[in-house]
């Protein structure tokens, strides 16, 4: 009887330490808070910051993000619009020590840490969705269990309009308005 109370007692002790060393749980994709128990955010000025590889965004066209800042336990990155808390996009294959989090339903929109080993300047690859015309990135990011930071967010980005890289689709080509034109003419002859 004593090594079974004893056993309860370990396990009940274990358990808030181990904490989400694995991950952030999918309940965590709306408020981005790791449900640690007990713990609550840091209220400074996070030392951490996201830096993206351009400022606007065409769908397919894969973007870079990278967490800059101190070495780091945890992370849940997303990509947001306007005040959506949909994960937008989709993550290229994650880095080491991290995973997709299945949110919003999408299995590849998150990033979230697979281990608590120490990250740094890790680089993360997005792809756009098709619609949508201003994202920006969010992150929490744990520098371990005790201390995290909130709403670490990204510059806005714009989706690029036609005639500078936009969607194949909404382009109009001088050739296909050519085109277009001949076969007008023809037509009405």
């Amino acid at each position: 009887m004593n090594a079974v109370f004893f056993g309860v007692v370990l396990l009940q002790i274990l358990t808030p330490a181990l904490g989400y060393g694995t991950g952030a749980p999918t309940e965590a994709c709306g408020n981005m808070k790791p449900g640690h128990k007990g713990i609550v955010p840091q209220t400074s000025q996070s030392p951490y910051s996201i830096q993206v590889s351009n400022t606007t965004f065409t769908s397919g066209k894969p973007i870079t993000v990278t967490i800059i800042g101190p070495d780091y336990g945890g992370v849940l990155l997303q990509a947001r619009s306007g005040t959506n808390t949909d994960a937008l996009g989709s993550w290229g294959s994650p880095p080491n020590n991290t995973k997709y989090l299945t949110c919003s339903k999408n299995s590849k929109g998150a990033i979230t840490h697979s281990s608590p080993d120490m990250k740094n300047n890790l680089v993360y690859t997005w792809i756009p969705p098709a619609s949508y015309s201003n994202i920006y990135f969010v992150a929490t990011v744990a520098k371990d269990k005790a201390v995290y930071w909130l709403d670490v967010r990204s510059a806005n980005l714009t989706r690029d309009g036609p005639g500078s890289g936009a969607d194949p689709e909404s382009v109009v080509t001088p050739g296909l308005l050519m085109i277009t034109l001949l076969i007008s003419t023809v037509l009405q002859k």
